[in-house]
């Protein structure tokens, strides 16, 4: 029992903190989004938000979101968080792939329309105008949530090594969880809300343009305030 009370205390503190220290981020930091053709995000400062063990305690699933926009600063830590460069040396990225080959393609659904994330730039450009959110999910909330973020597979990365399509999707699932965990984690160190799904419409491939003989969904997360 004593165990039990000293775990719920040190939750509540993380909680307390967290809370604050997001509040005053957000509070000295707020750069609007402009959303032209390319959003040319920031680089995240390398020291930022909470720690990794208040984040672990903070993070959890939210599937309320208020229409309130990310700011630039939210937005640039929250993409390069699922799959930014953290190794420029060879472009590997922050969260871990099988044989390194990172399927993985990031499209993010705003209320003003659809980008896809260029790591090596850290940019996001337009594919699509227009609020397609709901093509994102297939829960009520993300028509609501200012971001969702969708991770959808490209199995051609894997051509010629002999890997069944099987074991594919079971590789492009562990790389999208990374992308996914990373974006929780952030999130919840930075003041901010998410969830993870693992369902969006039947129409997301064919809205996006891409062959579903190539691609697949994989993952999304939804994240807000």
């Amino acid at each position: 029992m004593k165990n039990k009370t000293l775990f719920a205390f040190a939750a509540l503190a993380f909680a307390a903190c967290g809370t604050q220290t997001g509040g005053d981020v957000a509070a000295s930091r707020a750069t609007a989004v402009e959303m032209g053709a390319e959003i040319a995000l920031l680089v995240p400062d390398s020291a930022g938000g909470t720690t990794v063990d208040e984040a672990l305690w903070l993070r959890k699933s939210s599937r309320e979101y208020s229409s309130e926009p990310l700011t630039l600063e939210e937005l640039s830590g929250v993409v390069w968080a699922a799959a930014g460069v953290n190794r420029p040396e060879n472009e590997h990225l922050t969260a871990p792939s099988a044989l390194g080959l990172y399927p993985i393609r990031t499209y993010a659904f705003f209320r003003e329309g659809v980008y896809r994330y260029d790591a090596s730039a850290h940019r996001l450009v337009r594919v699509l105008e227009g609020d397609l959110r709901a093509v994102s999910g297939a829960q009520p909330f993300v028509e609501t949530a200012p971001l969702n973020l969708v991770f959808v597979a490209d199995r051609s990365v894997y051509a010629g090594r002999g890997i069944s399509g099987e074991q594919v999707r079971f590789l492009c699932g562990q790389d999208a969880a990374g992308y996914a965990e990373n974006v929780n984690l952030y999130a919840a160190g930075h003041g901010l809300k998410s969830v993870t799904r693992g369902s969006a419409s039947d129409k997301l491939l064919a809205t996006l343009g891409l062959d579903p003989e190539r691609y697949f969904f994989a993952l999304a997360v939804s994240v807000g305030k």
